[in-house]
């Protein structure tokens, strides 16, 4: 692990490779799952506050699903997770020529909202568990259905640290990150084997 500021960082950030390769999986990650991304307690009211300008975007069948669900609702009185349409995809699923994607990010994109989309999807395949201590637990999580992502990032020798960076500053911050990279910087000359001299 590695440690810094309030988060302790899994050394598989760092060696795992990654890239999303949506013409394999079609986005999948937006529809498969036992329930919706994952929200921060401030996300809720970035919701409340963007939702009708979001709303033309989202299919009639994720507006039935918010309707019926909310915005948002609690997974197992544990966190806020935004609602599923009838088990399956996020409400807020958009599907574009058989991909699907996020309504809340296509509004981004268009210039109608200020905020990309919860955190949660934007850091995927990495997960954010709290510690009671107050600490921050970084670690990659394995998902088959990301198969063809880490195949790509493979063959591009892309680690998940760098896919993500993007988002990685957006959750916690340029400094966070440059610590991160100079960390893993470390961590792979460390790893080397040791030349020998004549």
């Amino acid at each position: 692990m590695i440690a810094i500021g309030n988060t302790l960082i899994s050394e598989e950030i760092i060696e795992k490779k990654f890239v999303c390769d949506l013409a394999s999986c079609k986005g999948a990650c937006c529809v498969k799952g036992d329930y919706g991304a994952p929200l921060e307690d401030n996300e809720i009211e970035i919701l409340d506050r963007i939702y009708d300008a979001v709303e033309p975007y989202i299919p009639e069948s994720g507006r039935a699903a918010i309707k019926k669900q909310g915005k948002y609702l609690r997974y197992e009185k544990k966190e806020w997770v935004t609602p599923l349409v009838k088990g399956k995809e996020c409400a807020y699923t958009i599907f574009e020529n058989g991909i699907a994607k996020c309504a809340i990010e296509k509004a981004y994109y268009d210039g109608k909202v200020d905020w990309k989309k919860p955190i949660s999807c934007h850091l995927y395949p990495i997960r954010i568990n709290k510690h009671r201590s107050g600490l921050d637990a970084v670690n990659y999580d394995r998902w088959s259905i990301c198969n063809p992502a880490c195949k790509l990032g493979e063959s591009l020798k892309v680690p998940v640290f760098k896919f993500l960076k993007e988002a990685l500053v957006r959750k916690y911050g340029e400094k966070w990150y440059n610590e991160l990279e100079l960390a893993a910087g470390q961590l792979e000359a460390a790893r080397k084997p040791a030349t020998k001299s004549a």
